[in-house]
This record gives C-alpha cells, structure tokens and sequence, in this order.
C-alpha cells in the first residue's frame, strides 16, 4: 500500500513537472517568435534598450520580493492568505514609491548616471511594469503554495501569449519600430495576466487568521531578505556583462549578446520547471531526508536534459541563426557554445538551490551567490577585453560551475547522500522512462 501511494505521488508530481515543462517550452516558442520578429523590425539597439529594460525591472523587482516574492510558496500553507496578501500589496506599493522617489532625485542631481542605469525615456515605464509585475507575481506563486500548480501554469500561458500578440500588434498595428514595442508587450502581458490571476485568488481572501501581522512580517523579511539578497547578486552577475560589453561596444552589442542568452537560456525551463514544482512540493513536506531524494534524483533529470538541449542548440550552424535573426545576429553561435556548460551547471544550481528553500535553509543559496559573484567580476574583467562576447559566456559557465561546486559540498554535508548518488545509472534512465510511459499512459 505504501509503495503504492509512493508510486501515485511520483506520477503526481511528474505530471506537474512536464505540465510545466510544456507551459515553459511553449513560452520559449514564444519568445523566440518575438525574437525573430524584433530582430527583423525593431533591430539590434532597439533590441538591445528592451533587454537592458527587462533587466532592470528583474532588479528592481529584488526590494519588492524581500516580502512578497519566492518566499510566499514557503508561508502560504503556514498563513493565513489574507495577512499575505495585505502585506504584499502594501509593501510593493511602498517600494515603487521609494523607487520613483530615488529616481527623481537621481534625475534632478545626476541625470546621466540614471539613464546608464535605466535607457532615457524609460523611466516611468520601468515602475509601472515593477508594480504590475509585483502583483502579478503575488498570485503566481501563493498558487504554487497552495500546490496548484496547473493554474499557475495556465496564468503564465495567459501572460506570455498576451505580450507576444501584443507586440506583434505595436508592430504592425500601431507602427512602432522601436523598443517601446517590445516595453509595450510586456505591461500588456503582465495586466492581463494579473486580472485572469485575482479571479483565482479571491476565494482565498474569506480566510481568517490569528498570526500576529508584525510577527508574519518579521518571518517573512528574514527568510525573503536571504533569498532576495542571493537574487541580488546574482542579477549582479548578469548585469555586469551588460555593462562591460556595452561601456566596449554599445547597445548593439549588447542586443545580439541578449538574444544569443535569450536562445541559449530557452533550455533553462527544464530546470526551472522541474525546481518550480520540487520547491512546491518540498515546502508542503516535513521529511527532510525524503526531500534530500527527491532532489538527487530532480538533480540528475534536469541536468542530462538541460545537456541533450544544449547540444543541439550548438550544433546548429552559424548560417541558421544568421539567416533566422539577420546577419548582424550570426555571432550568436560562438556566444551559445560558451554559455553552454554554463547553462547545464545552472540547472543543477536551480534544483539545489530550491531544495535549500524549502527546506527553511535559505542561506546557503546566498553564498553560493557570493562565491559567484566573487568569480564573475575577475572572470569578466579578464575574458571579456580579449574575447569580446564569447568571453562573457565564458565567464557564465566559470562562474555557475563554482556554485554547484558549492551547492554540492553543502547538500552532501546536508544530506548525507555520497558523490555515487550524483551518478547517472541505467537504473534511473529505465525508471524516468517507465515514469513517463505511466504518465502519458503510453
């Protein structure tokens, strides 16, 4: 019986993780329709000024999920809804007004160094999109707390369709040829999103909880502030790279790096997909050494797809990618193949960190951040002047395999599990296709 009921609750949570893969491998077929089409009407700067406006909203959306971001899939099953929805609700609408109150003093005491950090003209709209986002995201992941994972799924197909619709339309509709297309796209995606999310959200609000709201928010700071702070500095990582290639080469650049990461990330949603339903899963659990297995065997899964993708990704020739995006894009290739390790090391990196998580131990996501920060800023410095884009790629994949390193040391002192476990056998391949067939009852 108990076998049994094991077995069912693999299939379940199996069943969440390739609903979301499909969810996250729909998006990027979408995205890459979107690519396509902004890199042939809007160009490889307007393409550019769009990355470095998404970039900057992901950062700035860092103060805002000290309270109400990742963390919620934590504290949604331990309080009530309606205390968290009024703490998130007030605390995004404080920051974006702290934010707007910095920006307008940048702009009157320093108005060049604001526009290094956000492109001119931009400004107002990277609020609106941090405060929509905000909200937005509220709903996404109190769902994921309450395990519904489906519904989550379904709202972010909502969002993504909506943008890449919604610029084709700026496009071709209304004519514009610029990055306020790609910008527009965006805030339509997040509004509708965020209006299909209250209707799924709102039965939540009848519940009633005693928890005192200063405590709920003392719990929350510090467990968001450890997550965020690691967020931080991962975005660190990132945007550093854009800095430096653009501060040497200017937004042209930095357009095609965006969309050869753009490209060669798309198989990131394996990982992402798989720690997306692992963190709901292992937040709802209280056996830390069943959630220890879970991820060993999520870590394997991840990585050997994240690796088979990647290699087709590079195998690609120049010639494709210069036709698909334009010839000012074809350098795209040599960018991809260095991101490459990289990106297979970061899935592993999504799977441990988010065991880390829900596990109520945070902090070691942190410092794994830290190392790699500590490895970007002389990796990039170093690979950069001489390699040019290829050498910022390099870096990623520098840089993601000194934090699972880490993560590793840490999960194994943890866990207790041995490198042995790390090991791909036939074993696992026959019960992952076994799995599968269960699954799609093939």
């Amino acid at each position: 019986m108990a076998r049994i009921c094991a077995t069912n609750k693999t299939k379940t949570m199996l069943k969440k993780i390739f609903g979301t893969f499909g969810t996250r491998l729909l998006n990027a077929i979408c995205g890459f329709i979107t690519l396509w089409f902004g890199t042939h009407y809007l160009g490889d700067e307007a393409w550019g000024v769009g990355g470095v406006v998404l970039l900057d909203v992901s950062l700035l959306l860092i103060g805002v999920e000290f309270l109400s971001g990742s963390g919620l899939i934590f504290f949604t099953p331990r309080k009530s809804f309606r205390t968290l929805f009024k703490i998130s609700y007030i605390w995004a609408t404080l920051v974006v007004a702290f934010y707007a109150l910095i920006m307008y003093i940048c702009s009157l005491i320093a108005p060049k160094v604001l526009d290094e950090f956000i492109p001119e003209g931009y400004h107002c709209m990277v609020l609106i999109l941090v405060f929509i986002y905000s909200i937005h995201n509220f709903n996404l992941t109190t769902l994921l707390g309450k395990e519904r994972v489906g519904t989550n799924n379904i709202l972010f197909i909502i969002q993504f369709m909506t943008q890449m619709f919604a610029m084709l339309f700026f496009i071709f509709v209304m004519n514009i040829r610029d990055a306020h297309a790609f910008v527009y796209s965006l805030l339509t995606g997040y509004v509708v999103g965020y209006i299909c999310g209250l209707t799924q959200i709102w039965q939540y609000l009848k519940e009633k909880g005693s928890e005192s709201i200063w405590q709920t928010i003392k719990e929350m700071l510090r467990f968001g502030t450890i997550i965020q702070v690691s967020t931080l500095v991962s975005m660190l990582n990132r945007r550093l790279s854009y800095l430096i290639i653009r501060s040497f080469w200017g937004d042209a650049h930095v357009g095609v790096y965006s969309a050869a990461t753009q490209v060669s990330e798309s198989p990131k949603l394996i990982g992402l997909s798989i720690a997306m339903v692992q963190f709901s899963k292992i937040s709802n659990l209280t056996d830390n050494d069943l959630a220890a297995k879970i991820t060993i065997k999520l870590v394997k899964m991840a990585t050997l797809l994240t690796a088979l993708c990647m290699l087709v990704i590079c195998i690609i020739p120049t010639s494709v990618y210069s036709w698909l995006f334009t010839s000012n894009f074809a350098p795209m290739r040599a960018v991809m193949i260095s991101l490459a390790p990289g990106i297979v090391f970061m899935a592993a990196h999504m799977v441990f960190v988010h065991y880390f998580s829900g596990t109520n131990k945070p902090q070691y996501d942190l410092y794994g951040a830290l190392i790699g920060l500590a490895v970007t800023i002389p990796s990039l410095y170093l690979l950069i002047p001489p390699f040019g884009m290829v050498g910022a790629g390099m870096s990623v994949s520098i840089t993601y395999f000194s934090i699972v390193l880490y993560n590793w040391i840490i999960f194994r002192r943890l866990s207790k599990l041995t490198a042995k476990e790390l090991l791909v056998t036939k074993d696992d391949v026959k019960n992952i296709i076994t799995q599968v067939k269960e699954v799609f009852k093939i």
